[in-house]
């Protein structure tokens, strides 16, 4: 398949589920979209046997799309751009004590106790996996997925405070995800086994660090351009720009990309708003990313759901990938509870905010992305499939599940 066959099946696909979830199931976009589409991806499968025209086509449609590949380099700077925009930073900062606590140290305490438990879970089943693989797993399930978060967040009736800390730790701890399972992937692949805590803590804080000084210093730039013009359109253009070039140079820097599109879609989206757009280029610049936010985000869940043709089974695996979620959920709360009883002495919280939290945290595509960007020797097909049960469950169970909780126990 080409390019052009490619994106013409997975943008009609999208456009049809997102149509029939609309019209008939009407849940939540990115659940009726993932939803229809593991439905189709599971019936597909149980036709694979007999070779049918559809299972081939459909095994080759998902086998030409690198998925790590279109959504870590491609549509994620979109996405955390474009969630990131409509943040208002006056109120974020109200809740930037648990969001950065959550972001960093919620993140850093998950990948490692995630990662000795998946350790002890996979030695109790006699598979011996080395403890660096299982912090890297530990590392891409840890970090809530702000694009599953934000979408989901729109149809759930909860209060204001408690949705900013959810999204705004689900910004902050991507990019935080990420950065940690490139220093975790850096030190697993050293050919000469020498482990240094300098050394690590000196690539993690230039990733993330300099992702953030980075994003900063590209939203001044888009705000000293966009100021200097009125035309609506010549500013939109600057900003998917800065969405594009600043993620290709974040790269080539060696900095955050994620962090960067973070910090520069929150400048864009306050700081350059309201004081250098006009009425009209504010108008058009939010219906334009509301727009890229919501067709990105049909085509990520479509994949998702459709990836599932690619991935592995094995029984033992699956059974593991079962009991992972508990240990992921229980591991969620103890990683949320103890950052907020840090903050307890000099913030008020919203009642039961630490179950709110634990349930709330979604994982989605950026997990499976990084799941599929492991290699053959770092246990790929095994962390794939369990990624993928966790990502499933926590889209489909808890996404459809947290407006009503949140209700119930506020």
């Amino acid at each position: 398949m080409d390019f052009r066959e490619i994106l013409t099946i997975i943008i009609v696909l999208a456009a049809v589920f997102a149509y029939v979830n609309h019209r008939f199931i009407k849940l939540p976009p990115t659940i009726g979209i993932m939803a229809l589409s593991l439905i189709s991806s599971l019936l597909i499968a149980l036709t694979g046997n007999s070779r049918s025209i559809l299972s081939e086509k459909a095994i080759e449609l998902v086998s030409s799309v690198d998925f790590n590949d279109l959504l870590m380099n491609f549509m994620l700077s979109f996405l955390l751009f474009a969630g990131s925009i409509h943040v208002d930073a006056s109120k974020l900062k109200a809740q930037l004590g648990p969001v950065a606590l959550l972001a960093l140290l919620g993140t850093v305490v998950s990948t490692l106790l995630v990662g000795g438990g998946m350790w002890y879970l996979f030695s109790f089943f006699g598979a011996s996996i080395p403890l660096v693989y299982c912090l890297l797993f530990g590392a891409l399930i840890s970090p809530t997925d702000p694009v599953a978060v934000l979408g989901i967040l729109k149809d759930a009736k909860i209060p204001e405070s408690l949705e900013l800390k959810i999204s705004g730790e689900s910004l902050f701890n991507d990019g935080v995800g990420v950065v940690l399972f490139i220093t975790i992937s850096e030190v697993a692949r050293s050919t000469t086994g020498h482990f240094s805590w300098g050394e690590t803590l000196l690539l993690f804080s230039r990733e993330a660090i300099g992702g953030l000084v980075f994003g900063a210093l590209l939203g001044y730039i888009g705000y000293l351009a966009i100021r200097s013009i009125d035309d609506y359109k010549v500013e939109v253009l600057i900003t998917i720009a800065l969405v594009l070039g600043g993620y290709l140079l974040a790269d080539k820097l060696h900095v955050s990309g994620p962090l960067a599109m973070v910090v520069a879609g929150i400048i864009t989206g306050n700081k350059v708003k309201h004081e250098a757009m006009s009425d009209v280029t504010r108008d058009y610049l939010g219906k334009f990313w509301e727009l890229v936010d919501e067709i990105l985000n049909a085509v990520l869940f479509l994949l998702i759901g459709l990836e599932i043709l690619t991935i592995k089974t094995d029984s033992i695996i699956f059974v593991i990938g079962l009991l992972t979620i508990p240990l992921v959920l229980a591991i969620r709360w103890i990683s949320v509870f103890f950052p907020l009883l840090l903050l307890r002495k000099w913030m008020l919280f919203e009642k039961n905010v630490v179950t709110i939290l634990t349930w709330g945290g979604l994982r989605g595509g950026i997990s499976v992305a990084l799941a599929l960007s492991l290699t053959k020797d770092m246990h790929r097909d095994e962390f794939t499939l369990i990624t993928y049960v966790v990502v499933v469950f926590s889209i489909l169970v808890q996404g459809l599940s947290i407006g009503n909780l949140a209700k119930k126990l506020q």
